[in-house]
């Protein structure tokens, strides 16, 4: 990360109240504040970037950076824009009734956030009061969803960030445009995901490396980039949690015919959460899967030229199919709940993760019954 970003890091960091740090953004000119800390210019080592901050910061509201600009920090991204305008705060903490204690209030990050899966998650936690990004490829779906969520909420809660997780500088960039957006983040969500059914004496290389490198590596690298934003909140006081979610699949836990692809990386994406937790867990960072069942109202099964009812129904998979509602009642029949997975189930799972402090390394079955640990 560069050095404004460590910075910026490092006192949200500080700012910690137990729960949440405060919201913290970088801006080129630095407004009137009797408060103001002038910083002298940032070491080049993180680690003296760290022991600086940890020295020069009182919690004043304004810091004023000697490389140009400065960095403003108050309790909600609304505050920070006024304090950066010369006005005075106005204290616009969520306030909604649906508000949920696990996530008000914190800054959460979904990708693949703008369609499908991602919307409905970034929907559910923008109104339990979390800051979400929302980072996908499709900038102007992410961008069109964030406009609609804040003008619903009547305060900004919502940010459009474009990304592609399987390329590392794209997702380098991404971190660094949240450390000077909000500081730092609490909640990532790596949901990003492709699948492409078919036998493995047909699938082509290029289709099974195509599902891989989204559902497997992708997860990889946002762990990496992610985990550095976040270990940076910690060092300061070693005190603050944070949670890495990856959404895997009930095809992680058990094999899916005709869908190897998809299942093998999920499967790998448990190892990776397994050991990145037993890793990070010295940052405070929690590293969690969420394995849903089938979400057959959304786009991956639904999409009338390349969902999977449509997959399923000309590769054979479903025997005796002949229509795309004889694929939906036999994943249905699956299930002893006799339903599809919902959005509010996978994101009661998140509350879940982030409000439980003592699980780590875990793949947490969210299937109606139709998968279950033993």
């Amino acid at each position: 990360m560069d050095k404004i970003s460590t910075a910026a890091a490092c006192i949200r960091g500080l700012s910690f109240d137990g729960d949440k740090g405060k919201i913290l953004s970088f801006f080129t000119e630095t407004p009137d504040a009797a408060d103001a800390l002038k910083l002298p210019a940032l070491p080049d080592s993180e680690a003296e970037i760290i022991d600086l901050i940890k020295k020069e910061w009182k919690g004043q509201s304004v810091v004023s950076l000697n490389e140009g600009g400065c960095l403003v920090l108050a309790s909600s991204w609304d505050d920070v824009q006024a304090l950066a305008a010369g006005k005075t705060a106005a204290g616009t903490e969520f306030a909604g009734a649906s508000a949920v204690p696990a996530v008000c209030d914190k800054v959460a990050l979904v990708t693949g956030g703008a369609q499908g899966f991602g919307e409905g998650m970034v929907r559910e936690l923008a109104a339990a009061g979390a800051y979400v990004y929302i980072a996908d490829m499709n900038v102007a779906g992410a961008e069109k969803l964030a406009a609609a969520l804040n003008e619903e909420l009547g305060s900004t809660r919502a940010f459009a960030l474009q990304v592609n997780v399987t390329d590392e500088a794209s997702v380098e960039a991404m971190m660094d445009a949240v450390a000077r957006t909000t500081g730092g983040l609490d909640i990532f969500v790596s949901n990003a995901g492709v699948l492409k059914a078919g036998s493995v004496k047909e699938m082509t290389l290029k289709d099974f490396q195509f599902v891989t490198d989204v559902d497997y590596t992708g997860f990889f690298i946002c762990t990496k980039f992610a985990s550095r934003l976040m270990a940076l909140q910690n060092a300061p006081t070693g005190k603050y949690f944070s949670d890495i979610i990856g959404i895997s699949s009930k095809s992680g836990l058990e094999g899916s015919n005709k869908n190897g692809a998809y299942a093998g990386a999920k499967f790998g994406s448990i190892g990776l959460t397994q050991s990145f937790a037993l890793e990070l867990v010295t940052d405070n960072i929690k590293v969690n899967s969420i394995c849903p069942g089938n979400f057959l109202d959304g786009p991956l099964w639904s999409d009338p030229d390349r969902g999977l009812f449509v997959q399923y129904l000309n590769t054979g998979k479903v025997p005796g199919a002949k229509t795309i509602a004889d694929v939906r009642k036999f994943y249905e029949d699956k299930v002893p709940m006799k339903r599809g997975c919902e959005t509010g189930d996978v994101v009661k799972a998140i509350y879940y993760i982030v409000d439980q402090k003592y699980e780590t390394g875990q793949a947490i079955p969210v299937t109606g019954g139709q998968v279950m640990l033993n």
